[in-house]
């Protein structure tokens, strides 16, 4: 496990030390609004070199007929550590954006919040879910793995700053578990 030096918040250096599981009891998922904005603007700068700008998360919260945005609150510190967009199409889901604070990441949080947001896509009878990540982002590709997501493609220079290609990663529904 690892924990994080912020002298440069891009170019984070590990150094070897054990971090503390969370239980899922003290973090909840709850509906992004617009009070959390500043929260997930600051993690989406720490996690992505290409982070969305705030005009997109505003769709997210207004597309309520699709968009499913939510923030991932530490229950103890009440404070937003994550969030996690995905989208609800018919029988198709998408998630269009998972992060966790730099400082709560390797803790268990992006698994208990992927399982919980499987369980929710399970209820709404969701068939089918995908995904994009950059095939040098071995954590997240790690994380899908755990949980039967499977590469079925690549988009050609998807990701910009650095360009990469994108790994479509999918699974049915009908091999998840509650």
């Amino acid at each position: 496990m690892s924990r994080c030096i912020f002298e440069n918040p891009r170019r984070r250096k590990n150094i070897n030390v054990i971090k503390d599981k969370l239980p899922p009891s003290v973090f909840f998922l709850k509906r992004m609004a617009m009070e959390d904005l500043p929260f997930v603007l600051a993690i989406e700068k720490l996690s992505f070199t290409h982070p969305w700008p705030e005009t997109s998360f505003i769709g997210e919260i207004e597309n309520v007929h699709v968009s499913y945005p939510y923030v991932i609150v530490h229950r103890l510190q009440n404070k937003v550590i994550g969030y996690i967009i995905f989208w609800h199409l018919g029988e198709e889901a998408q998630i269009s954006n998972f992060a966790v604070h730099p400082d709560f990441q390797r803790r268990g949080v992006g698994q208990a919040v992927l399982r919980k947001v499987l369980t929710m896509l399970s209820k709404l009878k969701i068939k089918h879910i995908v995904l994009e990540v950059r095939p040098s982002n071995v954590a997240a590709r790690t994380l899908y793995n755990k949980f039967g997501f499977k590469t079925m493609g690549i988009r050609k220079n998807y990701y910009i700053d650095p360009v990469e290609d994108a790994l479509i990663m999918g699974k049915y529904m009908a091999d998840y578990d509650l």
